[in-house]
């Protein structure tokens, strides 16, 4: 391959949260900056911001000098200087940065292991580097093959199956107890960060309603609306409860808020409907008599967390398998790489026409039967190779004479798909520039 890969970046391990909030590149003008900068020494690029990570993908000609007037670039972006940058950032290069990239999109350099969010993250970048004209023939064959990977990983192992933060484990839990979760209605005691956590998950598993109960009003107000939920003072917790089925709280009470001879009075407004109650407070928000009531169903943070550990081992079982599946892909993408070169391309056509006039002629000498003589036989098999060579003629002899010209990539690449050479076809917009018009590459 003409081009070297880069990948360079810092995330949740190397850079704590102030560090990545200045070097975020997230603002528009930032960026541009940024862009145009480091356009002037790479063919394409790729750049993830996210809380956790900023990541910038660089595929530059073979051999340039582009670590430093990255890191130069990204410091001048940010108005600061490049001695307060390096020392956090980790720089992978070619099939290592490939590894990398898969790995992310795999959710396995999360800081959660096996978290998706990542993956949609990695996909709005790349639309962003598509519509920038900054994504060609590698980073669109590299971003569809991660997210290829990504889905291979999700679908032969169990990383994403079991819950590893306490707010995703409490709604796994009530999931348990109720099976289906449409109908459910879920109150939120709390509106602090573990609530927004838990409010998403109870979305996403499909929950009928959720309300917010919180001492500032405005606070619940707030979470409420971003969920579609409703807002209730303090003061009415009691008389809201026989209205829910799952109840979540995370307050930061010195005592606790619900009583065990509140909820029995709860229950037989319900008709001892079943009632869940999850408390991630601590100290707790719920008193623990609360659980020897009838179809009523109490977990405190220490039984969450026991389940919290044994999913992270199970997933670190699973992120095994999923290392060993991008290890195997990372290689086929390197064979890729090397497919770029003139001469590979060139024996690999030549190969697949043989392999196509060998296939067909033995159907003919089948028809032919076996008192066909054998000089005629000889005679179909010349016509059957020489064809085959014939036709490849022209496209090589293009294809040498590109092999100069910087786009030859584009060309090699178009090749190889026409052909179908690595046996697997390319996603069909793979091959869209910025507009969406055909692009070679």
């Amino acid at each position: 391959m003409q081009h070297d890969i880069h990948l360079f970046g810092l995330n949740h391990r190397t850079a704590d949260v102030s560090v990545r909030e200045c070097f975020s590149l997230k603002e528009e003008k930032v960026f541009e900056t940024f862009a145009q900068s480091v356009g002037r020494v790479a063919d394409e690029m790729l750049l993830v911001s996210t809380c956790n990570r900023v990541e910038l993908l660089v595929v530059a000609r073979r051999g340039s000098a582009v670590s430093s007037k990255v890191l130069d670039h990204w410091a001048q972006a940010s108005s600061r200087n490049v001695s307060d940058l390096a020392p956090h950032i980790y720089e992978h290069r070619d099939l290592a940065a490939v590894e990398h990239l898969f790995l992310v999109a795999a959710g396995l350099d999360s800081m959660v292991l096996g978290e998706p969010q990542i993956l949609g993250q990695l996909k709005q970048a790349y639309k962003t580097a598509v519509e920038r004209g900054q994504a060609k023939v590698v980073v669109n064959r590299l971003l569809h093959k991660a997210f290829s990977v990504a889905k291979r990983v999700r679908t032969q192992t169990g990383i994403g199956a079991s819950a590893v933060s306490i707010s995703y484990a409490a709604v796994e839990l009530a999931k348990r107890i109720f099976g289906d979760m449409d109908g459910k209605k879920a109150m939120l005691v709390g509106a602090g960060e573990m609530a927004e956590l838990a409010a998403t998950h109870l979305t996403n598993a499909g929950v009928a309603s959720l309300c917010v109960v919180n001492r500032t009003l405005s606070r619940a107000e707030e979470l409420a609306s971003r969920f579609k939920g409703t807002a209730h003072s303090f003061l009415d917790l009691t008389t809201r409860l026989p209205e829910v089925d799952i109840v979540i709280t995370s307050t930061g009470s010195a005592e606790p808020i619900i009583r065990a001879k509140d909820v029995k009075e709860v229950m037989k407004k319900r008709k001892h409907r079943p009632m869940f109650f999850i408390d991630i407070a601590v100290p707790r928000d719920i008193d623990p008599d609360v659980n020897g009531l009838d179809n009523v169903y109490l977990y405190d943070i220490d039984d969450l967390k026991e389940v919290v550990e044994e999913n992270k081992a199970q997933r670190q079982t699973e992120a095994e398998k999923a290392r060993e599946i991008i290890q195997t892909e990372t290689a086929t993408f390197g064979r890729w790489l090397d497919s770029l070169d003139l001469q590979p391309t060139i024996v690999d056509l030549l190969s697949h026409g043989e392999m196509l006039a060998k296939k067909e002629l033995k159907k003919t000498l089948k028809r032919l039967g076996p008192d066909c003589a054998e000089d005629v036989r000889q005679a179909v098999e010349v016509l059957a190779l020489t064809l085959s060579h014939k036709l490849y003629h022209d496209p090589l002899i293009f294809l040498k004479r590109r092999a100069a010209e910087e786009t030859s990539e584009r060309f090699l690449d178009l090749a190889r798909r026409m052909f179908n050479l690595d046996g697997d076809i390319a996603p069909p917009d793979a091959h869209l520039d910025r507009k969406g018009e055909l692009d070679e590459g």
